[in-house]
């Protein structure tokens, strides 16, 4: 017995359908982004004990260490992971510091609640100042989009001194 296009068409259509279900449940979900406030925001030179900001004679040419802190707001119920902060930095006449550079750093995995975090800046030196911000936000998603740091990894003294707190 000879089987009509209809059938056909029916087996082709279970089949893909049997796909797109597999392919569901093995797939990682897609991870969601999320923005996240951001609050009490300073901007200073890194501490003279900060190996970023480095001895006058050691400091590559070109370049001053600067560090912008603040506070991040997660109001979900869920870690918020590979956080990334934007803003806007500027010298004393309006001019941005960073060109072409809205993303200043990442601030890892931000839990829920109001979390303190700093970031390092390399400014070009001469930079007339003081530096101020703009348009400062912070955007994370609700997976990893990153390869994440391992547990023997060393912190750098400016995120040493948020991780003992």
């Amino acid at each position: 017995m000879e089987l009509g296009p209809r059938h056909e068409l029916a087996k082709w259509l279970a089949r893909l359908l049997a796909l797109i279900v597999i392919g569901a449940l093995v797939l990682p979900a897609p991870a969601w982004a999320a923005d996240l406030q951001v609050s009490e925001l300073s901007i200073e030179p890194c501490p003279a004990e900060d190996i970023g900001a480095q001895p006058e004679l050691r400091r590559p040419a070109g370049a001053s260490c600067y560090a912008l802190r603040g506070s991040v707001v997660n109001p979900t119920r869920k870690t918020v992971v590979d956080t990334d902060v934007f803003a806007l930095i500027v010298d004393s006449s309006g001019e941005p510091v960073l060109q072409n550079r809205t993303r200043v750093g990442s601030i890892g995995d931000v839990p829920p609640g109001t979390s303190a975090f700093a970031l390092r800046l390399s400014v070009p030196a001469g930079t007339p100042g003081p530096l101020s911000f703009r348009n400062v936000k912070a955007r994370g998603f609700s997976a990893p989009v990153r390869t994440r740091a391992g547990v023997d990894d060393e912190l750098l003294p400016l995120e040493q001194a948020l991780a003992d707190q």
